[in-house]
């Protein structure tokens, strides 16, 4: 079993968002971060696509150190590509009004959206997250996963009926509950993982931080964004309203998580907030893509592009982000938290 370097100077949790094929920014944050030797993880805590990605962290870790890490990583996202690459040239022969119109099947188009909003999974079962299970499935080794013991662990789903968040370990992650971390409920069927069913853990958590708050040792938790909390704009159009509702969905419950770090740590105050003792207190620390996905004119449905050269470009910001967080927060690591909460919250 692989165990961190010996010069390891600093640890950290990671908590990692979900955002579809955006997570392939977070690919490249991780692909950075496993190349610094100074640096040690203790948990991931990760939603949909981050869930995967943290998954793959901690079975790569397992199998080969950092190095298997980043193979595992890469594999993940070239098999997404290559099955996406497939379904089109399947789409395309099974539908020729579509094909001689060159028009894509993505969500790209109008017509694909509305459809996602006006027909649901149960009256036109159009999308099945098979695809997506077998990819996981496939690399993946899920014994190894639950017999890993360097890294915690956590994924959460949101349990529709119960109106809850679950929590999953890493004993418990399985194919089923990365897709159910993962489980939009316009495009796919509830996932059913024992007697209940789950959507998308962003619902309830994108990602998840008290675990990483509760059940870590360390003060560090690294937080990885798919998308920015603040934009240039409001919305005007009717697809931007409905982007931006998604998105403050998707972000409520960890702006609260936030905050409640924020105020037990005394970066902010609040009239009869408990503070943690100093020693408890966790440093939060931020790597997203701030307004680049919006200057590139990558909208929100982007995140269901999965071309390679479109990974391999999200890949490289993140890996760009990584090192200029290296370079800037690295020695504050242990000592404070980077995230401007004042800015926040204030």
């Amino acid at each position: 079993m692989f165990q961190w370097r010996k010069n390891v100077r600093k640890t950290i949790s990671l908590a990692l968002q979900g955002g579809g094929a955006h997570g392939a920014f977070v690919w490249g944050v991780l692909d950075r971060l496993l190349q610094d030797e100074r640096l040690g993880i203790e948990a991931v805590s990760g939603t949909s696509s981050g869930a995967i990605n943290a998954a793959l962290l901690v079975d790569g870790m397992a199998a080969d150190g950092p190095e298997g890490a980043r193979r595992h990583l890469a594999r993940f996202w070239r098999r997404i590509s290559e099955e996406s690459e497939s379904r089109q040239r399947a789409w395309y022969s099974l539908i020729p009004i579509i094909r001689r119109r060159r028009f894509q099947w993505s969500s790209k188009n109008a017509f694909y959206t509305v459809m996602h909003r006006l027909l649901v999974p149960y009256d036109f079962d159009r999308e099945s997250m098979d695809p997506l299970r077998q990819v996981i499935a496939e690399v993946i080794d899920f014994p190894r996963l639950h017999n890993s013991k360097d890294i915690k662990l956590f994924v959460n789903a949101t349990d529709i009926c119960a109106l809850k968040m679950r929590i999953f370990r890493k004993a418990e992650v399985t194919p089923d509950v990365l897709c159910a971390s993962s489980c939009l409920p316009f495009l796919f069927r509830p996932v059913k993982i024992g007697q209940r069913y789950y959507w998308d853990g962003g619902f309830m958590g994108n990602p998840a931080l008290h675990p990483l708050v509760y059940r870590t040792t360390n003060q560090d938790i690294l937080l990885v964004q798919t998308s920015p909390i603040d934009i240039s704009r409001p919305p005007e159009t009717a697809t931007e309203i409905i982007e931006r509702m998604s998105a403050i969905s998707f972000t409520a419950t960890l702006m609260r998580e936030i905050e409640t770090i924020a105020l037990q740590s005394g970066a902010i105050e609040e009239h009869g907030m408990k503070r943690l003792p100093r020693a408890q207190r966790v440093h939060l620390h931020q790597i997203g893509p701030e307004t680049e996905l919006e200057n590139l004119g990558l909208k929100s449905k982007s995140k269901f592009y999965a071309d390679w050269a479109f990974f391999e470009r999200l890949r490289d910001l993140g890996r760009l982000k990584a090192e200029l967080w290296l370079e800037q927060n690295f020695d504050k690591l242990g000592v404070t938290s980077t995230v401007d909460f004042q800015q926040l919250f204030v």
